[in-house]
């Protein structure tokens, strides 16, 4: 294990060999950290619907989502919760702006 930044790294962690470890200890491990792509998704809100529904469902079928016109939606990075935000729209683009860090307990329990 390598101790960088106040956290145990396995050299296996970041694909590097054991022979390796001295170089994680020199930045190495920084720099293939900030090469890593992260996904980003963005969650606007939820539903439930019975299977024989969603069956039925077809070109144009509307699925009303559980959250309002203003209501913050969230951040995802690798399908984890890691903050709060509000929709922008600038002419075609749509963004979204970071409002707050995410609680992760209420993205499990569905809430806001």
């Amino acid at each position: 294990m390598v101790k960088h930044g106040g956290v145990n790294v396995g050299p296996h962690a970041v694909g590097c060999k054991v022979a390796d470890a001295a170089a994680l200890r020199g930045g190495g491990l920084s720099n293939q950290v900030q090469a890593v792509n992260v996904e980003i998704s963005v969650v606007l809100g939820r539903a439930s619907l019975p299977m024989q529904q969603l069956l039925r469902m077809g070109r144009g079928a509307v699925i009303p989502l559980d959250a309002t016109v203003n209501e913050e939606v969230w951040i995802l990075a690798n399908n984890h919760p890691v903050a709060r935000g509000e929709i922008q729209i600038s002419d075609d683009k749509i963004a979204i702006a970071v409002t707050r860090e995410a609680n992760v307990f209420d993205y499990m329990a569905g809430g806001s």
